[in-house]
């Protein structure tokens, strides 16, 4: 008699990068997506469910008052994000309230996407997020890469993106934790104060270390 045997869906290396305002963590996921990592970008995801999940939208309305919510030129719900920045670094409650709202809902799915990931055999998932360690994102990965960068670049870097003046985004700086304490809580630490391409090197270096952990898995 011949048994057909089941398939063995073997869990992915689950990877955390994470790192302060302007630092490069979204070029790092980025390098890891082109070298066939899947990558869960929590921000975006938080961002998509301020927008889409009713109970958040609810949530958010009842926290900042039901303005913070408009219609854009393409007739298109939107969020005033900015009012919101602005509301919760002077007032740390409110953050904390926010957090609560949305993270459990941000963990579920990345839960979604392990499991997809699973399905597919990819070998490594990414969790991308800013406050991956302050939020306990952290739970239950493998392993968190942490990147660094001088504070002058940071703040350029920020500029260069529209993110604000100087002056506000030193305030958004001085509000998240010191690369110092994140650095505490990292397996590894990619220094990002060069070219691209210095930073594909470490990246591909850092890559080929994770790979050798994911076969011997």
């Amino acid at each position: 008699m011949i048994v057909e045997a089941k398939t063995v869906q073997r869990a992915p290396l689950l990877v955390g990068i994470t790192g302060g305002l302007g630092c490069g963590k979204s070029s790092v996921s980025s390098i890891f997506a082109e070298m066939g990592c899947a990558v869960f970008e929590a921000d975006k995801v938080a961002k998509e469910l301020q927008l889409e999940d009713p109970e958040i939208v609810a949530g958010i309305k009842k926290l900042f008052g039901d303005e913070v919510y408009f219609l854009d030129k393409a007739g298109e719900l939107a969020l005033d994000r900015r009012h919101i920045a602005r509301k919760v670094f002077v007032d740390s409650s409110l953050l904390g309230q926010l957090n609560e709202l949305i993270h459990p809902k941000v963990f579920k799915a990345f839960q979604r996407a392990v499991q997809k990931a699973s399905r597919s055999g990819v070998k490594i998932l990414v969790k991308e997020a800013a406050i991956l360690l302050e939020s306990g994102g952290d739970k239950g990965l493998d392993m968190v890469v942490v990147v660094v960068a001088d504070l002058d670049k940071r703040v350029d870097r920020a500029m260069k993106k529209g993110m604000g003046t100087r002056e506000e985004i030193m305030h958004r700086i001085r509000s998240q934790w010191p690369q110092t304490k994140l650095v505490e809580r990292a397996d590894f630490v990619i220094e990002n104060n060069g070219s691209l391409r210095e930073l594909e090197r470490a990246v591909h270096e850092l890559y080929h270390k994770i790979m050798s952990q994911a076969e011997l898995s």
